[in-house]
């Protein structure tokens, strides 16, 4: 059902070769793309299929794997009421992928969440710092590797009730 979905033929249409994967489960279409061209996918997705809202943007970190990082952009089109997930493959060598703000610029905050609980870089991007963790942080608390206690943290040893 997934390759009848519009947008689906669409990208297909335009960016076949960038194309990895495309998948539907529980009505939702997710399609992966090669990070490469990331931005002129989203700018497609936008202006040609309407795809005007980024409702988010996260990662998935699949340690032990190569690549080991999973973007994902969750796309609405308010005036189509549809829905579109697009995800990304990061390799752990090569820890950045380009910024999709100037195509949404909602995705000034979003990047900056990602790049500080993940540590993904985003070339291009207007203002990337940490957004939740303090500046002298060290790591990036989502990696599936970050210590459970937080960084150079004993274990908690009081009561927990």
């Amino acid at each position: 059902m997934a390759e009848n979905n519009r947008a689906v033929i669409k990208l297909k249409e335009r960016f076949a070769a960038d194309i990895v994967d495309i998948k539907e489960f529980r009505g939702e279409v997710t399609v992966t793309v090669k990070k490469e061209n990331i931005v002129d996918i989203c700018s497609f997705l936008k202006t040609a299929l309407a795809f005007n809202l980024l409702t988010d943007v996260t990662a998935v970190d699949y340690l032990g794997q190569e690549p080991r990082f999973m973007m994902v952009y969750n796309l609405y089109s308010i005036p189509n009421k549809d829905r579109l997930r697009i995800k990304a493959q990061v390799s752990e060598s090569c820890c950045s992928i380009d910024t999709v703000y100037k195509v949404w610029s909602t995705a000034e905050w979003l990047e900056r969440e990602v790049y500080d609980l993940f540590g993904i870089t985003f070339n291009s991007h207007p203002d990337l710092r940490r957004i939740l963790m303090t500046d002298d942080w060290a790591g990036h608390p989502l990696r599936k590797d970050y210590p459970l206690q937080g960084p150079d943290r004993e274990p908690y040893k009081g009561r927990l009730s």
